[in-house]
């Protein structure tokens, strides 16, 4: 694999990621990544000081090991707030922007730091007069606007636990969700905009409320039900005093598994320990700094909108979007880009790959010199993909990363003093103790194979809601004992790089061959006329075939010379042998488009 991009000396030296480097004695992350493993409690706390977790972080050690896999508490006599860390005060920074939103027609919203401090004062005073506090749930059905991030951190500032779904699951989907975790407090909003077109919210909003007995209020931006409460009247009295103190294990948020295999899974996350991933991932691996302006694409009802809301906490302002990526024109986040002089663009390699195949060119008409950091998750990033960015948008870091909402974080991902090789992320994440192992659970370079991590981190799951701990273990510790599985089959490099092929659950086993789809699918795609692709396993005669699934571009047919070109195409590229098993798909709901099914039935 070539290098595509290469840091400059200068930038190198005024990274956060080469003074983190002097504070803990090494001499570049390769040794970083030793001494941190050989020394987690050190390493941890140094993290914690550098990256100005605000609070008491205890006498004792940062790392206290129990029994089994989550047994590891770290910071057992720590006493604080995240929001202090969060909307921690910075010297003239009162009236500059914290957060910015704008929304498919160009509309704009900024709120500043001081605002944003007295509305989440403000509105954690009216939870705390519901009597919400720990051991309570927040939920959120919305959009992806200020109002969400404001009662996130009000949720946080009176120790309850957050919860949140995107505003485009329907009614069976949120009570799914929600119906699990009893939220005593629910923000919803009355409408939001896609691709154009305004989507009501009211009757399905009714339908969750009847469902929800456990309610104590419902508060709506927007048309408000009579029986409901107007976000701009839900307001107490802020206290002035410094905010509860909780210790690091306290429960701050809920995340939910995709659920396409059943009913989603409730992963309680600590509030401390994934702030704490997050500042690391972030200020030492995306190199972000007070003053930045960050944004990354995304719903509430994905991790990585909770990441985006932790850059609060290096004093960067975040952007928001709500609506259609793509709407009124291919290019509009672009334009988001310059208007707002971003310095980190997060999205989707689906997102690239899109832009690349449109010939999109985003530098060439427009002014992107504030921009430094391009990330890119959500699946495996093509070598092609790696190619558009370098190309179209020139002298940036392009940080893959990949993780996931188990434990809201990453596990590997990018870093700003190392060059970027095509098609490899460049490494683990700090702390991370992260290998590629075969089936027998050893670890294994050059080859694919399965990604786990080998030792303990703050963001391990608290565990799930409602489990005695059993399905937990289950889920990711089964498979290899002692180490967590996370599901991604994937290569490591002898560089120290990674390559994802895709989840374990979608790679296809044919005579004995593994591939991931992710592979199958980059070379598929690279046919201007495949619009759309799937590849499933299906038994056949004894053993097993790759079945794959076309859509082509408007105005080409699936014909014989199409298919062809096709299977000439794999067969040049991929050393692969030559509803589809007749198995039920037990939840629909967690499809786009569930009637589509019916179209695999062989």
């Amino acid at each position: 694999m070539s290098t595509l991009w290469t840091p400059r000396f200068d930038a190198i030296e005024r990274s956060n990621m080469h003074r983190f480097l002097g504070t803990i004695g090494a001499f570049d992350t390769d040794e970083a990544r030793r001494v941190a493993l050989a020394d987690n409690d050190s390493f941890w706390k140094a993290l914690w000081g550098f990256c100005g977790m605000q609070g008491e972080s205890g006498e004792r050690a940062a790392l206290v090991h129990g029994p089994g896999p989550r047994g590891t508490s770290y910071f057992p006599d720590a006493r604080l707030n995240v929001v202090d860390t969060l909307l921690q005060v910075r010297e003239g920074d009162g009236a500059r922007d914290a957060i910015i939103e704008v929304d498919e027609t160009g509309a704009r919203r900024t709120t500043t730091w001081n605002e944003l401090r007295h509305e989440v004062a403000a509105v954690a005073a009216a939870l705390s007069n519901d009597g919400v506090g720990p051991g309570h749930r927040v939920a959120a059905w919305m959009p992806n606007v200020r109002e969400t991030v404001v009662l996130f951190l009000a949720t946080m500032h009176v120790g309850a636990t957050f919860t949140s779904t995107s505003a485009d699951f329907g009614a069976h989907g949120v009570l799914e969700r929600f119906g699990q975790t009893t939220p005593t407090v629910l923000l919803a909003a009355s409408h939001y905009r896609y691709a154009g077109k305004i989507i009501d919210l009211t009757h399905t909003l009714a339908q969750i409320r009847a469902e929800l007995p456990g309610l104590v209020r419902t508060v709506v931006v927007g048309e408000c039900p009579d029986d409901a409460t107007p976000w701009a009247d839900y307001r107490g009295t802020a206290d002035e005093g410094p905010r509860p103190q909780f210790h690091f294990d306290h429960p701050g948020t809920i995340l939910y598994t995709s659920g396409t295999t059943g009913k989603p899974k409730c992963i309680v996350h600590r509030a401390a320990g994934v702030l704490l991933m997050h500042l690391k991932e972030q200020q030492l691996h995306c190199d972000v700094r007070p003053g930045d302006r960050v944004f990354y694409f995304t719903t509430c009802g994905w991790m990585m909108w909770n990441w985006l809301v932790s850059m609060l906490a290096s004093g960067a302002a975040i952007v928001l979007y709500d609506g259609s990526p793509t709407h009124p024109q291919i290019d509009r986040l672009w334009d988001l880009c310059e208007s707002e002089r971003l310095t980190l663009f997060g999205t989707s390699a689906k997102y690239i790959d899109a832009m690349r195949k449109n010939a999109v060119a985003p530098r060439s008409t427009r002014d992107l010199s504030a921009l430094r950091t391009v990330c890119s998750t959500g699946s495996p990033l093509a070598p092609d993909g790696f190619d558009w960015v370098y190309q179209r948008l020139g002298d940036v870091h392009l940080a893959s990363i990949s993780g996931g909402t188990d434990l809201c974080g990453c596990f590997v991902g990018g870093d700003p003093t190392k060059p970027v090789t095509r098609g490899e992320i460049q490494g683990t994440m700090l702390g991370m103790d992260v290998r590629v192992v075969d089936d027998d659970g050893q670890e294994i370079v050059n080859r694919v194979g399965e990604l786990v991590c080998a030792n303990s981190f703050p963001s391990v799951p608290l565990g799930f809601w409602g489990d005695d701990g059993s399905r937990f273990e289950h889920a990711y510790f089964a498979r290899f004992p002692g180490l967590w599985t996370h599901g991604d089959f994937a290569t490591r490099t002898s560089s120290g790089g990674f390559v994802i092929h895709g989840r374990s659950d979608a790679t296809l086993n044919v005579a004995g061959v593994r591939i991931g789809t992710a592979e199958l699918y980059a070379v598929v795609e690279e046919d201007v006329d495949v619009l759309e692709c799937l590849a499933v396993g299906q038994s056949w005669e004894n053993d097993s075939r790759i079945v794959l699934f076309v859509v082509p571009v408007v105005g080409k047919q699936l014909n014989d010379e199409f298919q062809a070109r096709v299977r000439n195409l794999i067969r040049s590229r991929l050393a692969v042998a030559d509803v589809v098993n007749g198995r039920a798909v037990r939840n629909t709901e967690a499809l786009a488009n569930p009637h589509c099914l019916v179209n695999f039935v062989l």
